[in-house]
């Protein structure tokens, strides 16, 4: 018997692997190390099992190439490293997975792709018929087209979404570091965690950056934000190094457990808690907490105070009490502009041409303490 029988069963997984694992600031790719974890990944296919990889490192791969040296400081130079190596890298991709004959689908997206309901339906749709044709897709993100927070390798967010729109039954996060420790071990003596089955058991550590070449930057923080949206949605979580993959895979007690801390929400729900990019804020009085937050309710004019923020009608907004803690996040029936003449009125006061939710219940998740997204 594994030792994390959950892992080891998994039918479909989803890996996501950094910028440090895979390329060096002077040399770009390292070809070696991509076929090595290939390799690992073909195997996983070879059982009968699917993999949907989530793979980092299209800028870093394009720095060489280029001639430029170190990380691009303005955004135009790192979109146009991006264009370079995102064709290297997967080119390289599939060339090492065609030694196995695994063919591969390239999967581009950017923050709009999962902050956009439909977009988020088309990203599944796509996902889903790639698998279900017997292919392995990689995912990154559209670095030649984003606009913010161009960053190495920081994909682990992504991958948390990734898992949840692929309907994975588990997630490995993959770098130079072999999982979570209390502290930094390159500063003294640190304890390796085994599991964690609640944020409170997070409450003693000190998340560090991980270890890095010179083009990754995504940190354990990183990591661990990822691993407790998956873990929240349903989804196990392994974090540990790419040279432990094989046996994390398996099942075998390497690197840190993330253990599922609830239940698979309905899309619905996980797109509006974590996939959504709060467009304003809705300020709410202490009555209008209660409301939504324990009898379920949803949000009426007569228990907002003030509107901040630039949205339009449809938007995700957050709702927020009078001591600044986010409560819910939903999605608003007005504009921001429309909203101030309504605030604080009784919905027998409205005109009946104004819609009595602002915010309706079935369009509006809570936030649990402390907000995860």
């Amino acid at each position: 018997m594994t030792a994390r029988p959950e892992v080891a069963a998994a039918g479909r997984v989803v890996v996501k692997v950094g910028s440090s694992s895979l390329t060096t600031l002077p040399g770009g790719l390292d070809a070696a190390r991509l076929s090595a974890l290939v390799d690992v990944l073909a195997g996983v296919r070879a059982q009968g099992r699917e993999v949907v990889l989530v793979s980092s490192g299209a800028i870093a791969a394009g720095l060489a190439p280029l001639g430029v040296v170190g990380r691009p400081r303005d955004l135009a130079t790192a979109q146009a490293a991006a264009s370079v190596g995102q064709l290297r890298l997967v080119q390289t991709y599939a060339d090492a997975f065609d030694r196995h004959g695994v063919t591969i689908g390239q999967v581009l997206l950017t923050a709009d792709d999962l902050t956009r309901r439909s977009h988020y339906r088309n990203a599944r749709q796509t996902l889903e018929r790639l698998l279900t044709l017997g292919a392995l897709p990689i995912v990154n993100e559209n670095d030649t087209v984003a606009t913010e927070e161009i960053r190495f390798g920081d994909n682990d967010r992504l991958a948390a979404l990734v898992a949840h729109v692929a309907r994975a039954d588990a997630l490995l996060l993959l770098s130079d570091v072999d999982g979570v420790y209390d502290g930094d071990p390159r500063q003294g003596p640190a304890r390796l965690l085994d599991t964690v089955r609640d944020p409170a058991d997070l409450g003693a550590v000190t998340l560090g950056t991980a270890r890095r070449n010179g083009v990754g930057t995504g940190g354990m923080a990183t990591k661990v934000e990822a691993a407790l949206i998956a873990a929240h949605a349903g989804v196990p979580v392994v974090v540990t190094s790419t040279g432990q993959a094989a046996a994390a895979l398996a099942g075998e007690a390497v690197g840190t457990r993330f253990a599922v801390m609830g239940p698979r929400p309905r899309t619905r729900q996980f797109w509006l808690r974590f996939a959504t990019r709060p467009r304003g804020r809705l300020l709410l009085d202490d009555g209008a907490v209660r409301a939504v937050r324990e009898r379920g309710a949803s949000l009426l004019a007569a228990g907002i105070t003030g509107v901040a923020g630039e949205f339009l009608a449809d938007d995700p907004v957050e709702l927020v009490g009078p001591d600044g803690v986010v409560v819910a996040r939903g999605l608003v029936a007005y504009d921001a502009r429309e909203l101030p003449p309504l605030l604080g009125r009784r919905t027998a006061e409205l005109e009946p041409e104004y819609r009595r939710e602002i915010v309706h219940r079935d369009e509006m998740v809570l936030v649990r303490r402390p907000s995860l997204g």
